[in-house]
């Protein structure tokens, strides 16, 4: 039922985006910045989780338009992975956070839609000191108009020792510089 209730209400959302936003080709300026705030919630993966079951964070992405339909964008931010309780106890596991900087690159292949590919680096922020920092992989697609950006994307943070990731949805706000 609860995922029902959420794949219901992100198809409302997909389809009020459609109906209600101006279609223009030109989504990314040649030669232009542009400065987008977000918040992001997602479902964690892999090792996260066995500990945690929801992720909320913000970021920040400043995007310059190579040519109209391509942008190199640099985003910095933060995740928390909100922890569960540990099975027959009434304690949680520890809460964590990932703090990631990456560098990539989204490419209008329709008008307002695009593919998206960034890669970085994440630091662990635990509930007592720092982790280990990871490399941060994350591809994605979306649909941007002149203000808003709607993300659906997997994030995988990995290292030598572990691995774990998220599927994560992003919904920016931007403005031009």
């Amino acid at each position: 039922m609860k995922k029902l209730l959420k794949l219901g209400a992100l198809a409302f959302i997909a389809a009020a985006l459609f109906f209600t936003t101006d279609v223009k080709a030109q989504t990314t300026p040649a030669n232009a910045f542009t400065l987008g705030l977000g918040i992001e919630t997602g479902n964690p993966l892999g090792q996260a989780r066995l500990g945690s079951h929801f992720t909320l964070g913000g970021t920040a992405r400043l995007q310059y338009g190579i040519t109209n339909d391509l942008a190199a964008t640099l985003t910095a931010g933060g995740y928390h992975f909100f922890p569960i309780k540990i099975p027959g106890q009434d304690v949680r596991y520890q809460s964590f956070g990932e703090i990631p900087v990456k560098v990539g690159l989204k490419e209008f292949f329709l008008p307002n839609i695009y593919v998206a590919g960034e890669v970085g680096v994440a630091w662990e922020k635990l509930e007592k000191g720092w982790g280990p920092h990871r490399l941060d992989l994350s591809p994605g697609v979306g649909y941007a108009n002149k203000h808003w950006d709607f993300s659906f994307r997997y994030e995988n943070f990995s290292n030598s020792v572990d691995h774990f990731g998220l599927l994560g949805l992003r919904v920016g706000y931007g403005f031009g510089l």
